[in-house]
């Protein structure tokens, strides 16, 4: 069976088709004929190596990717909410060869749902992954209707999906952008829009003298962007930091992998699709076979809305 992967971690030169073993399915699982898997910055991580010695297999090849989406193609014992014939999305906790990028994946039942009415496998397989990580992050958080949240990197998948859902809880929102992303991230429902850049906990500053609430730091700016949140607020970050320890801040590294088995969590964004309250945003598609280009691409910067791989 043919997937994306790697025999040797490095650039994304290392890419190319490899041959794997089809998964077998169990009780409880559920088995996806793939059509598309959206690439992250945790995938080009994991191409390079970064995650190496946290997987559990040690022998190539390894298949990167955490979204996928496509039609149901079997269901094991004991799944009840999906059928033979349903265009579904799922999250993808990778490791080995068993990664997202491949042209059938078997996932846990609570790990997938039925894509958003009216959405292709293409927009659907842009939500798992950011949508789940922004919605833990705004539940770790905490804030009531009517705080204020900051949002860093607003104009990216993970921080746009939290203007939204943010803004879909009551939040009052003061996000980043460039100029040319502004039009954009007003778009997506921020209530404030401040200019990026080193300063930008000053920018925040400006319009909330006393401090935001909260903040989802998307952009991964860390101690630097501390200063926007009042003393004793609390702070999401998304690749591990664990604040600096001062002014009773309340730092929560969001881990995607604690909830990928949350069914209703997914399920709540399927739903928040189909309402309008959240958007699917495809930047581009690459056949499998470029995924080496797709990730360069990424890597270049400047995306905006996800870059998915079609099967």
């Amino acid at each position: 069976m043919r997937a994306v992967g790697v025999t040797e971690l490095g650039g994304p030169e290392a890419l190319r088709i490899v041959d794997v073993e089809p998964e077998p399915l169990g009780p409880g699982q559920v088995r996806l004929r793939v059509e598309a898997a959206a690439v992250s910055p945790t995938d080009t991580h994991a191409r390079s190596g970064a995650y190496a010695d946290r997987d559990p297999v040690k022998t190539p090849p390894w298949v990167p990717g955490m979204d996928v989406a496509g039609v149901v193609s079997e269901v094991g014992e004991g799944v009840d909410h999906l059928a033979v014939g349903d265009l579904a999305m799922g999250i993808v906790v990778p490791f080995g060869p068993f990664g997202a990028y491949r042209e059938d994946k078997v996932l846990p039942g609570d790990s997938v749902v039925r894509a958003p009415r009216g959405a292709t496998a293409v927009e659907a397989s842009t939500l798992p992954m950011n949508g789940l990580t922004a919605r833990l992050a705004l539940d770790l958080m905490g804030l009531q209707p009517g705080q204020v949240l900051a949002v860093t990197g607003a104009a990216g998948a993970f921080g746009g999906y939290v203007v939204q859902l943010a803004k879909a809880d009551g939040l009052s929102v003061v996000a980043d952008a460039s100029e040319a992303d502004e039009e954009l991230v007003r778009g997506l429902g921020a209530d404030v829009v401040v200019r990026r850049g080193g300063d930008v906990a000053d920018r925040i500053r400006q319009h909330h003298p006393e401090g935001v609430d909260g903040l989802a730091d998307g952009s991964v700016q860390d101690e630097l962007v501390l200063p926007a949140v009042r003393d004793g607020g609390a702070v999401a970050t998304v690749r591990g930091y664990r604040g600096n320890g001062e002014r009773g801040l309340r730092v929560f590294p969001t881990l995607v992998r604690k909830v990928a088995t949350d069914r209703p969590a997914l399920d709540r964004l399927r739903r928040q699709v189909e309402d309008g309250a959240v958007t699917l945003r495809v930047a581009r598609t690459f056949p499998a076979e470029q995924a080496a280009d797709a990730h360069r691409a990424l890597e270049a910067g400047g995306v905006r809305g996800r870059l998915v791989l079609t099967f």
